[in-house]
């Protein structure tokens, strides 16, 4: 026996016969010579179009058979091998596989039937015309291949299979309509071989019976009357099959014989001048809406496809379109080879398998649908673009009709597919490359370097689609944000990809979709894990290269006082200079006490990259005003931290600390003032006129020692080191740069307003303010009654002493002039000391009516903090026994705190 590689390939498609059909050599001549006539013809021009036929007859026969979840794997893997170059002949595998499929013994077998249509269809010349190359008016059909590279999923390309248009249930295809009718020519276009290449029964009833079951379509058995085609001479009503050619073109857009695009009502009318039935002038009029709703939706695509300006997302939503309208098209160019098959005939066969108004209408009820649908969301998109368009897309797929929301979604994945692209390279590589403004994050290229955090990234509201949610969208934001401001910031030359595991982008529509399927799984993983691996990263950063919360711990220590011995000592060292006028000033001289101040306390153990940028700074100086009144630190800050303490923040930390600066001279003034009653009151024992006016001195003094040990007990605690508490609590948890950045405005805000520095709180601030002069003044009061009391001692001491000398020494103690003159003076003191009298006396009413409108305004506080520090103010009652609308206040507050309980 000879071997395989020495027979001929006669012999082996011979054997090949006999091996498939189990018969005889003698007894597969016929099917010997139908399998030479295929492998022989030249079929190229229609191979991909048969293949997607074929493929769907595969389907359908593994449907009828009800292995649905075959089919579906049939379908995936038929998609899988036209994507992959492995055969280059795929019909020719699936036309065989549909054949071996069949059982040969069965009279109905679809092997003998198609090879009798393949020894009637083939075509003998290999260059046979197309059938969009027959018709000129079907130019229009055309955007390219209409076949290649789509896949036979009714899920994703919606128009791809004629069984997809059924009306409750399945109908049979137009070309099922001629499978008792074999061609008469055998060079046929490639329309044709197309009609007849679909699945055919035994007979023409069987074929028929799922639409004769719906539709009063005539009698069951086929008509044989055949009806001669009108020639132009004829008069008389137009024929139906006249009206089935226009309306085949007006499905395309294109004006027909008789039914045309009327301009002033904006829809297909037939010619008034045509006399046409009443019953077929209607149902053309209904199929004519889908020539109307072609052009809505093919208009749209062709104007917005050539507008660059229209984005990414807006071509992507017009490919759509032109997908869906190009498996229209496919359906179209089936009826149309259907139409051409009955013109090649020469007659109009007037059977149940020929092409009429109804049949259209009922296999163009899908086809509407989906039209209007796609019409209704062209109206719905007008004027928008990018995420904005995304976002009206998805908004009209919330629909119940499982075909409209498949359709819609389908649409959405092309058209969110470029959005996905811009959020993947965002948030893995920080670049943004939005030439047409569709994304949802903007970027100002004016904006410097040092406010980039704060000013060059911002959120496109408008353009953030409606399936990603705000939290979403700030977290993208702040993701590529954060990897900018790492490399052009701090300078931070690590590669995104090891800050974060890049995760697969969306490389494909299908993956689009398969992402959008997933809002709250997937897509939110992806982006929660790129947030938390950017954020904790940049944290680390900023903490360990930039010492960021040592820089947060210094502005508390020193701009808010914290420091206690520092400001102490350095209070006690500025006291000479300070007490000068500010012109005097000179920063260099401040600026050597403050480094002195530095080196003698527990200031000295700090960062030295912390206590290079403590500095002195002078204010405006007005009239009038002493060192006390000018005198501030300042902290300087610059790169990645000014971030954190922007300009506004620094000057808030300014306002607070000149605040705190003049209470805690307040204080110093007070300490000075008890240190004097307390030195000076021994001395003045022998001068007791003076008694009266120094236990004035010392009531005074106590009431202002208790304001001011309750201000600042309610600064200090109550507004500095709780609200710093609950800052560092923040910072601690804080997961990325803008809860720490947020944090720390609240906490600015908060010491503001209560340190009575907001707008709100002007009128308390300046009557503290007023408060504060006063004991300024009692100060200089003060200071000028021992001054003048020591000047009167210090004299009569000295008399007393020259006195006894005299007397030691054997004289006269003192002249009589000298005793005059020393009563003289001394009764000129004792009438000065009614006038000191007076004027602490309107000093201290003064001061005490300060502090009832003070206590009045905290009262009237909408801040509990505030009303609660008038009772501590005022514990005794001595105020509110003086002051009646004090009592009021006071009776108001505690009404309202008991109906609160």
């Amino acid at each position: 026996m000879a071997t395989l590689d020495q027979k001929s390939p006669n012999v082996l498609l011979q054997s090949l016969c006999c091996r498939i059909t189990g018969k005889s050599e003698a007894e597969v001549a016929h099917q010997f010579q139908y399998a030479v006539r295929v492998i022989g013809s030249n079929y190229a021009p229609t191979i991909e179009r048969d293949e997607f036929l074929v493929s769907e007859k595969i389907k359908k026969e593994l449907l009828k058979q009800r292995r649905e979840a075959d089919a579906a794997l049939f379908s995936e893997l038929h998609r899988k091998l036209q994507t992959q170059g492995v055969l280059k002949h795929r019909w020719s595998i699936l036309y065989l596989l549909l054949s071996l499929s069949e059982d040969p013994r069965k009279p109905s077998s679809r092997v003998g039937n198609y090879g009798a249509l393949f020894a009637q269809a083939l075509p003998r010349d290999s260059h046979s015309t197309p059938f969009y190359c027959t018709r000129p008016q079907s130019l229009a059909l055309g955007y390219g291949d209409r076949s290649g590279g789509l896949t036979a999923s009714v899920g994703t390309s919606g128009i791809s299979s004629l069984g997809v248009y059924t009306l409750n249930g399945p109908s049979p295809t137009p070309q099922s309509l001629l499978a008792g009718q074999p061609p008469q020519s055998v060079a046929q276009p490639l329309g044709s071989r197309l009609a007849w290449a679909l699945p055919i029964s035994s007979s023409p009833s069987s074929a028929l019976a799922p639409l004769t079951n719906r539709l009063p379509l005539g009698p069951a058995a086929p008509s044989t009357r055949v009806v001669r085609p009108r020639r132009d001479g004829d008069t008389g009503e137009v024929s139906e099959a006249a009206l089935v050619r226009d309306i085949l073109y007006v499905f395309q857009g294109i004006d027909g014989k008789f039914i045309k695009m009327s301009a002033q009502e904006n829809c297909y009318k037939i010619d008034s001048k045509v006399l046409v039935c009443k019953s077929l002038k209607g149902t053309s009029s209904r199929l004519a809406e889908l020539g109307w709703l072609h052009n809505k939706v093919r208009k749209y695509t062709d104007a917005r496809s050539l507008d660059r300006a229209f984005g990414l997302v807006g071509q992507s939503f017009c490919a759509s379109l032109h997908q869906e309208l190009k498996e229209y098209y496919r359906l179209l160019s089936v009826l149309h080879s259907q139409l051409q098959v009955e013109d090649d005939q020469g007659v109009t066969v007037c059977t149940e398998s020929s092409l009429t108004l109804r049949r259209l209408l009922v296999w163009m009820y899908d086809p509407k649908v989906r039209l209007k649908t796609l019409a209704a969301l062209v109206d719905f998109c007008q004027g928008r673009k990018g995420g904005e368009l995304a976002s009206a897309v998805h908004a009209y797929g919330k629909t119940g009709d499982p075909q409209m929301r498949a359709l819609v979604q389908h649409i959405l994945s092309l058209v969110s597919h470029p959005i996905l692209n811009f959020l993947y390279r965002w948030i893995y590589d920080g670049e943004l490359e939005d030439t047409y403004h569709e994304f949802f994050v903007a970027s100002d290229p004016n904006v410097k370097t040092d406010r980039l955090w704060h000013d060059k990234y911002s959120l496109r509201k408008s353009m953030i689609p409606s399936f990603i949610t705000m939290d979403q969208a700030r977290k993208v934001l702040l993701i590529g944000k954060s990897i900018n401001f790492l490399h052009q910031v701090c300078h931070d030359r690590t590669p995104p990809g090891k800050i974060t595991s890049a995760s697969k982008s969306t490389d494909t529509p299908k993956d689009a979709a398969e992402l959008l399927s997933d809002l709250e799984g997937a897509f939110q993983e992806k982006i929660d894990a790129a947030y938390f691996d950017t954020s904790k990263y940049l944290l680390n950063v900023l903490n360990r290269d930039y010492l960021l919360l040592e820089h947060l711990q210094a502005m508390r220590r020193y701009l808010l006082l914290g420091q206690g011995d520092f400001i102490r000592h350095l209070m006690d060292l500025l006291k000479p200079e300070l007490v000068r006028p500010a012109t005097t000033l000179y920063q260099h001289n401040l600026t050597g006490i403050l480094e002195t101040a530095v080196r003698a306390t527990n200031a000295q153990f700090d960062n030295a990259e912390i206590l290079k940028r403590l500095d002195v700074r002078l204010l405006e100086v007005s009239p009038g005003d002493t060192g006390w009144d000018v005198f501030s630190l300042d902290y300087h800050v610059d790169g990645p931290i000014a971030t954190l303490f922007t300009r506004e923040c620094m000057g808030h930390y300014l306002r607070v600390f000149n605040f705190l600066w003049r209470a805690k001279r307040i204080e110093y003034t007070l300490t000075d003032i008890w240190k004097g009653q307390m030195c000076n009151a021994k001395l003045l024992k022998t001068m007791p006129e003076l008694s009266g006016v120094l236990h004035q001195c010392h009531i005074l003094a106590s009431e202002m020692v208790h304001f001011i040990h309750q201000m600042q007990y309610y600064i200090t605690f109550e507004v500095l080191e709780c609200s710093w508490d609950e800052l560092w609590n923040k910072v601690q948890q804080a997961q990325d740069l803008d809860h720490i950045i947020a944090a720390h405005e609240v906490f600015l805000d908060t010491i503001i307003s209560r340190c009575l520095l907001d707008n709100n709180t002007r009128s308390l601030l300046n009557q503290l303010r007023a408060i504060f002069d006063q004991i300024i003044e009692f100060q200089n009061a003060q200071d000028t009654l021992y001054r003048s009391a020591l000047e009167e001692l210090t004299l009569r001491l000295q008399y007393e002493e020259r006195k006894q000398q005299r007397e030691e020494e054997g004289q006269w103690g003192v002249t009589a002039e000298q005793e005059e003159e020393e009563k003289r003076r001394i009764q000129e003191f004792q009438k000065s000391i009614p006038n000191l009298r007076s004027q602490f006396r309107v000093l201290t009413h003064f001061y005490q009516s300060i502090v009832q409108q003070f206590l009045v305004l905290l009262m009237t506080s909408t801040d509990e903090s505030l009303r609660f520090l008038s009772f501590r103010l005022d514990f005794n009652e001595h105020y509110r026994a003086r002051e009646p609308r004090l009592r009021a206040s006071l009776g108001a507050t505690r009404g309202r705190r008991l109906s609160n309980i």
